[in-house]
Order: C-alpha cells, then sequence, then structure tokens
C-alpha cells in the first residue's frame, strides 16, 4: 500500500504522460515525501526514459505539463544521471514509484 501523498494524482492521466514521452518509469521524491511539504513546495519528480529516446529540450514543456497534472505546483524534473552523486543512492531507494512500464 502505497502512503498518502499530499497532492491528487490522476493514475490514469500519469500514465498516458510517460507513455506519451517514452518515460518508462516516473517516481515522486523529495519533501512531497516527507512532513515538510507545504503549499509552495515544488514537487520532485524522477523519470526514467525509455532506452535511445532523449527528450532534449522537450524536457520543458514535459515540465510544464507535468506541473499542470500535479494541481499547477513547480515540478522539478530529473533524471537519475542528473542526480548528485552525494545524494543519488538515497533518492533511488527513497523515490516512490508512481508509473512502471509494462
Amino acid at each position: 500500500m502505497q502512503p498518502t501523498l499530499p497532492i491528487q494524482i490522476s493514475q490514469a492521466k500519469i500514465a498516458e504522460f510517460c507513455q506519451r514521452h517514452q518515460i518508462r518509469r516516473l517516481s515522486l521524491f523529495g519533501s512531497v515525501l516527507r512532513d515538510d511539504f507545504s503549499p509552495d513546495s515544488d514537487v520532485d519528480v524522477l523519470v526514467e526514459f525509455e532506452p535511445g529516446s532523449t527528450p532534449g529540450f522537450a524536457i520543458v514543456t514535459m515540465q510544464q505539463e507535468l506541473s499542470h497534472l500535479l494541481g499547477d505546483r513547480t515540478v522539478d524534473l530529473r533524471t537519475p544521471q542528473e542526480l548528485s552523486r552525494y545524494i543519488r543512492d538515497r533518492v533511488l531507494s527513497e523515490a516512490l514509484v508512481q508509473y512502471v512500464q509494462d
């Protein structure tokens, strides 16, 4: 059972978003999973793309679309490779998966 999140997430819309953008895994991390999440907090999102898929500048559009799907909150979209090596292992172990490609 997944913990209750402080934001509303439509799993169907997240799945459609991921399929359209060739994302094989989408997870949440950071303050959205902790007690210090506030109305002003951004939502940290970790994505893993399908092999060979590189979004380039389209990542900006993806962030905007995700922001809309997550209640118009600021979204910080990251891939595992972009995470600092100092926090990568912790983030990967604590991230809460919202979508996994079948």
